[in-house]
């Protein structure tokens, strides 16, 4: 069945560390602690490439980008999104539009968000208003709450490409 239009839905997770940057949507945050994992753990790109993925239904992120491969080391997930957004145009689909959600206390996002959605818009390569980033708090529960990591959802609505 070669459907017109495809939805996915991505989650990701990673635990705060010591001495990483946190790096969010693509941008450096400026933050006591950074995310642990083995690229530089961008959960709200890697909840992008998930939701995409999904969509095509071509697996998840560990996949395409193993852990267990050295050459993913401290990898920046703008180009694993990028490499995501190629793979996706092979399929001839484009972009309709992301809905995505940060879930962490602190620090607060507001002011980076704007940029977040200009890095996502541009790998993509869609316009600014159909990237929808939010930030929210877990109101003290869970791990999020006692800020022991970070968590991001993305929703991705993909649309077939005429050939």
């Amino acid at each position: 069945m070669n459907l017109q239009y495809k939805i996915g839905f991505g989650y990701d997770v990673h635990k705060f560390a010591e001495d990483r940057k946190l790096i969010l949507g693509g941008v450096e945050i400026p933050f006591e602690k950074g995310l642990l994992g083995h690229s530089d753990a961008d959960v709200l790109l890697h909840s992008i490439c998930d939701a995409i993925l999904g969509a095509l239904a071509l697996g998840d992120i560990g996949i395409h980008f193993p852990d267990s491969d050295p050459k993913y080391l401290n990898a920046d997930s703008k180009e694993l999104l990028n490499h995501i957004y190629y793979l996706m145009k092979d399929f001839h689909y484009e972009v309709g539009n992301v809905d995505s959600t940060i879930l962490l206390e602190r620090p607060k996002l507001a002011s980076y968000i704007p940029d977040m959605r200009k890095i996502i818009a541009n790998i993509l390569n869609i316009t600014i208003d159909q990237i929808s980033v939010k930030a929210t708090t877990s109101e003290g529960l869970g791990f999020v709450g006692h800020e022991e990591g970070c968590a991001a959802q993305a929703v991705v609505l993909l649309i077939k490409q005429d050939k």
